[in-house]
């Protein structure tokens, strides 16, 4: 699903105009950098956290010029869905549709 269809769906379930969808979504991304960008953390009960991690230095290879590339400490946004939000996508219904869809591989 792209953003696009996103807005659409948003806009078709709650009546309120695809303009109007977009601008509260553009909003929404915009505030969740800036309080990533400025080290806020976001928790959002039921769906799940937002939050900025420490990832360590390493010692990485350059394979074509075999050489050692040292990567230097830095912070990265992650996503940490919540326990409610996991449930939701472990569904057992989930993956009985999605097993239905596929076609059958024959052992031999």
């Amino acid at each position: 699903m792209r953003k696009a269809d996103l807005i659409l769906d948003i806009s078709k379930k709650t009546g309120i105009s695809k303009i109007d969808v977009m601008v509260t979504l553009e909003n929404f991304f915009t505030e969740i950098k800036d309080s990533l960008t400025n080290g806020e953390n976001i928790y959002v009960r039921g769906f799940g956290s937002f939050i900025v991690k420490k990832r360590n230095a390493t010692i990485g290879r350059n394979v074509k010029k075999n050489t050692i590339v040292h990567v230097p400490e830095r912070l990265v946004p992650f996503f940490k869905p919540a326990k409610e939000f996991m449930l939701a996508v472990r569904n057992e219904n989930h993956f009985a549709n999605k097993e239905k869809l596929a076609s059958p591989i024959p052992i031999m």
